[in-house]
């Protein structure tokens, strides 16, 4: 199979071990284990004294039922613990998903920017890619007209990413019931990407397309949202029980089952799923306000500010490639954001907020002052 280099994934791997302050981080401040058992209101030396007895066997091949139980409460009354398939983080599950569905006489259509997953696997099994491209001056939402144009009836998937990756953009579900509409008109399946989903700013819910859509299929992680990106633990969301078994089959080649541990301590945060999104919505509401008054109060940047999510894309007023750009920052200042160019656009930097606001704030004043020195 001939695929494209993952763009974001090769730049991670090249820098994030040797920088400085890291603003390219997507995840929200990650838990240390213990952070995690405390946070529950267990004893650690009881906890890790339990786990110690846990037998390293295959265990629940679809996932523990308390893993399942949780996973089901992140959604409406529509998804029930059998709705959920545990997969090898968010990346395995679209994977899988993508694997399952596309056929190469199949088109299908992604949004971009997004996770390079959505279009390049889709293209690498030789199915046709048709663009929706969102941008600044719609907000980073999917154009509805445009994407009416772009499905017929060989559309086998719409994949959507709300919260966006990179922009931070969220979906409104008016807009989101439209995008259904049109997936329904030509039978295809809208599958969204939603590992940044479940904090608000307000606390209020939010909506899944798998609460939405019949063939509606949500894909969750405990990376982004949950600070434990170190348990690599994802799952599908649907109400289509004919998909989760195709997808079950298929599993018994690709993943078999999730590690015993990671279920374990997935299952433990997402019991205690209101402390810890607490404890994540105070980060990110802080941070994003540090992120909001620096792009106010810097005359050479520009963004459209993040709803939700962990990630803004921020425009620079200099001519000079992202890729070249980013390399000299980090050369220069120890700083590391993403390059606009892994995501198959210029004049632009992903900017990751919600770990150490005093290093979220020293990168990005070394920042500011970067862009003084280019002319």
């Amino acid at each position: 199979m001939d695929i494209r280099t993952f763009k974001v994934e090769q730049w991670m791997n090249e820098y994030e071990t040797n920088c400085k302050y890291n603003l390219a981080e997507t995840c929200i401040d990650s838990l240390t284990i213990r952070e995690l058992i405390e946070l529950a209101g267990l004893d650690v030396s009881d906890y890790m004294n339990k786990l110690a007895d846990t037998r390293l066997t295959y265990s629940h091949i679809y996932g523990s039922p308390e893993l399942l139980s949780g996973i089901a409460g992140l959604y409406g009354d529509k998804i029930n613990p059998e709705n959920i398939l545990p997969m090898h983080g968010a990346i395995g599950a679209n994977y899988h998903i993508l694997m399952t569905l596309i056929d190469p006489d199949d088109n299908m259509v992604s949004v971009m920017p997004t996770y390079q997953q959505h279009y390049s696997i889709p293209e690498s099994i030789g199915a046709e890619v048709r663009i929706l491209n969102l941008n600044l001056e719609n907000h980073f939402l999917p154009d509805i007209e445009k994407l009416k144009s772009l499905v017929d009836e060989n559309t086998k998937v719409i994949t959507m990413n709300s919260p966006n990756n990179p922009s931070g953009s969220l979906i409104p579900k008016e807009t989101m019931e439209q995008v259904i509409e049109i997936a329904r008109s030509v039978g295809a399946y809208v599958l969204c990407d939603e590992v940044y989903r479940g904090i608000s700013e307000d606390g209020s819910y939010m909506y899944s397309v798998a609460d939405l859509y019949e063939k509606g299929i949500s894909v969750g992680s405990m990376s982004k949202s949950w600070s434990m990106a170190g348990v690599r633990l994802g799952w599908i969301a649907t109400q289509d029980m004919a998909l989760i078994g195709r997808c079950r089959e298929r599993r018994d080649y690709d993943t078999i089952s999730c590690p015993v541990i990671d279920d374990k301590l997935a299952a433990l945060a997402l019991a205690n799923k209101d402390k810890i999104i607490a404890r994540n919505r105070a980060i990110l509401n802080a941070n994003r306000k540090i992120l909001d008054d620096w792009v106010k109060a810097t005359p050479e940047v520009y963004y459209q500010r993040p709803e939700a999510g962990t990630t803004a894309l921020v425009y620079y007023k200099k001519n000079m490639p992202s890729r070249e750009l980013c390399k000299r920052l980090v050369k220069e200042t120890g700083v590391l954001f993403t390059p606009g160019e892994c995501f198959e656009m210029e004049g632009a930097v992903r900017i990751g907020y919600a770990f150490d606001p005093d290093v979220l704030q020293k990168g990005l004043d070394l920042f500011a002052d970067f862009l003084k020195t280019i002319d």
